[in-house]
């Protein structure tokens, strides 16, 4: 029996080498192999969390590209949506490890990777029309022209059939030509967006605004429902369509072993929640949680629980 997709999703995923020993990455001789791309750490969270979901993607026809599909069914994501590209490799990224709850150093080897050359050709409509919410990221408008195209056009097709979309900036600030071009082009996305969910530099980047309250109502008058505000250690403020807003606490987390991923673990509490109905202060509260779970381990993805764990936070 067919079961319809409950979530797409669009971007680049890598193979990543993080460092076991601290200190600067060309000192650094033992590396661990995981996959990587803020897309695919949504798509796993879900995943696991019980929602069917597809990632749609380009990975070259080499080893890491291998990797990155058995790692997607592994983890019970639907792969119909990945093309194999003879043409271009798949990217990969070497991270250093960091004990003292400071940011990772990350160098990224993604040039004119396989995922950089997705387009709108690789928009399935019956894929699309099958699934009932589309994810889109910041990462992946950036990674080209065509790219970015691709995620506008699935924006607009699923807009139009009245399904549920969501935006995570994700600001990549290297990716883009300029800041301009970025924070229109991204801007473009997230209006067309039904849940918007910035940190608040990047609000303040692409809203001009200082306070999360202006920042959502900056996307909250151009048609968007809901607006999430990562606020660091405040932890996270929402405000609605409707005039609902609120203050949500953070998890405390006593040891702070790898920040990456933490945003993605955010996306994938609030979605999940939101796409179970729950009102979107008890979604806010679980982004929390599992972003708090996803700082405690050195992977980007490890600390995303199954729905049993979930039920034990």
């Amino acid at each position: 029996m067919h079961n319809p997709l409950d979530v797409i999703t669009i971007g680049e995923a890598m193979a990543m080498f993080v460092a076991t020993e601290t200190g600067d990455l060309a000192d650094a001789g033992h590396f661990i192999k995981r996959a990587a791309g803020a897309e695919l750490n949504v798509a796993t969270g879900l995943a696991r969390l019980g929602f069917n979901v597809s990632w749609v993607s380009r990975v070259g026809d080499d080893s890491f590209g291998r990797f990155i599909l058995d790692t997607l069914r592994k983890e019970g994501i639907d792969t119909a949506g990945v093309t194999i590209d003879k043409r271009y490799a798949t990217g990969f990224q070497l991270k250093s490890k960091a004990d003292d709850g400071t940011d990772p150093i990350v160098e990224y080897f993604r040039k004119n990777s396989a995922a950089s050359h997705l387009s709108p050709e690789d928009f399935n409509a019956a894929m699309f029309n099958d699934a009932r919410h589309l994810h889109m990221s910041g990462v992946a408008a950036a990674l080209s022209p065509t790219s970015y195209a691709l995620l506008e056009h699935a924006a607009k097709a699923m807009k139009a059939q009245g399904k549920t979309l969501s935006f995570d900036p994700n600001l990549r600030p290297v990716l883009w030509k300029s800041e301009e071009e970025m924070v229109e082009k991204l801007n473009r996305l997230a209006f067309q967006a039904d849940w918007v969910l910035p940190g608040l530099k990047e609000g303040v980047i692409l809203t001009g605004e200082q306070t999360p309250e202006g920042i959502a109502d900056f996307y909250l008058q151009r048609g968007v429902k809901a607006v999430v505000i990562k606020t660091g250690a405040d932890g996270a403020w929402f405000k609605t369509a409707s005039g609902e807003q609120g203050a949500v606490a953070p998890v405390i987390v006593q040891n702070v072993v790898d920040t990456v991923g933490a945003g993605d673990g955010f996306a994938v509490g609030v979605l999940s929640a939101l796409l179970e109905g729950k009102t979107l202060s008890d979604a806010v509260r679980r982004g929390n949680a599992i972003g708090a779970l996803a700082i405690q381990v050195p992977g980007d993805s490890e600390g995303l629980p199954t729905r049993a764990q979930l039920g034990s936070l």
